[in-house]
């Protein structure tokens, strides 16, 4: 995607920060589908509803931040 099409695109800043052990596999799984692979890891995801839906399922575990 071009520079000039990611202007009105808001993006979120995700930090994973604390561990998925303990909780099930639906939730692992969606930490890997977020695209972490260790905990501290920081990935920027665009702010769309499934996207929403996944950081939702897996809220107690990352850390999100708005971006523009």
């Amino acid at each position: 995607m071009s520079p000039r099409k990611r202007r009105g695109v808001k993006r979120l800043r995700l930090t994973y920060v604390r561990s998925a052990i303990g909780y099930s596999k639906r939730q692992k799984g969606t930490i890997r589908a977020l695209g972490f692979h260790h905990l501290g890891d920081t990935v920027v995801q665009p702010d769309t509803p499934p996207i929403r839906g996944m950081v939702n399922r897996v809220r107690h575990l990352v850390s999100v931040q708005e971006i523009e």
